[in-house]
């Protein structure tokens, strides 16, 4: 090692601090995790699995999806009453402007209310597969906006929206997705929960603008571990999220190992959001794809510990 090439860099270079472990040096976080419905019986015991290796950690509350073109709405209302009624957790149901009259959706929303649930994460919605783009239904709600205030109408529901740190693909530019999250929470959203992301600064600019807007929920950072390199890589090119080619030389010839394939999404994540915590953000949601360990190992480092009852 050439000492001296060491030193002068270090003495050239920002002294940035590393981040503490959170365990030892900052609060734990508040948590959420998202599922999604199973559509077989071997799913849904690997959802309810990872819904029991998670619970004891006690999030802040659980959300479950909704197929595009709102392909799950039976399972998704499923998993959430079941949520409800056989576990400590929180749920939340996700709901869509897609495929459905606004009298349809309010039949939803309502019957959501009517079994306790509280929580609904509202959303535009994606296109049923093979269409062309997204096309509100004629009676239906058009936009999120419009479900937010639709579903404030109904009842005194916590509303989350999702927010787009690198620009929703279909938006017209940044300022018109800026544009857009207001009018969202300006109808009645109390949280937005942003899309995923792997570089911090994305999400520290995108909170820098959001200021700037006078903009005032809790923008969530969501999380997203790497269980596959590719199926990240193109579900990003759908949904605009960046994939920075230090995590792709991270990955490279892993595709035959899945074990290394998660002791690296781990340390990934980990560092991602211990960044974070160390900048301020002192919550987080995380999608789990139903595979918990990697959520569970992350919480860890975070300093979230099992909650224990009775």
């Amino acid at each position: 090692m050439n000492t001296a090439s060491v030193l002068a860099r270090w003495a050239a270079g920002p002294r940035e601090g590393v981040p503490p472990i959170a365990a030892q040096d900052l609060p734990a976080p508040q948590l959420s995790f998202e599922f999604f419905p199973p559509k077989t019986e071997a799913l849904e015991q690997q959802l309810w699995a990872c819904i029991r290796r998670l619970e004891p950690l006690a999030p802040r509350f659980v959300s479950v999806t909704y197929g595009a073109g709102g392909s799950t709405r039976e399972r998704t209302h499923a998993t959430v009453t079941r949520l409800l009624a056989e576990t400590t957790l929180t749920p939340a149901a996700h709901l869509t402007c897609v495929g459905a009259s606004r009298a349809e959706v309010d039949a939803v929303a309502r019957a959501y209310w009517e079994a306790g649930i509280r929580h609904i994460v509202a959303l535009r919605g994606d296109p049923p597969a093979g269409a062309a783009g997204y096309q509100p239904h004629p009676e239906g709600y058009a936009y999120a906006a419009d479900l937010v205030a639709g579903l404030r109408r109904i009842g005194d529901f916590e509303i989350s929206v999702a927010a787009y740190p690198e620009t929703h693909p279909a938006a017209a530019s940044p300022q018109a997705d800026l544009d857009n999250l207001k009018r969202k929470i300006d109808a009645g959203a109390t949280r937005a929960i942003t899309q995923y992301f792997f570089d911090t600064d994305v999400y520290l600019r995108f909170l820098d603008r959001c200021l700037a807007a006078g903009l005032t929920v809790p923008l969530v950072p969501g999380i997203l571990p790497v269980t596959n390199f590719a199926q990240v890589v193109k579900f990003s090119a759908i949904c605009g999220a960046s994939v920075p080619g230090w995590l792709a030389r991270l990955f490279e010839g892993l595709d035959a190992d899945p074990e290394t394939r998660r002791m690296v999404a781990v340390v990934v994540a980990a560092e991602q959001v211990r960044r974070l915590q160390a900048a301020g953000v002192d919550e987080f949601h995380f999608y789990t794809l139903n595979r918990p360990d990697l959520v569970y190992a992350i919480a860890h480092i975070l300093g979230v510990r099992p909650v224990r009852r009775g």
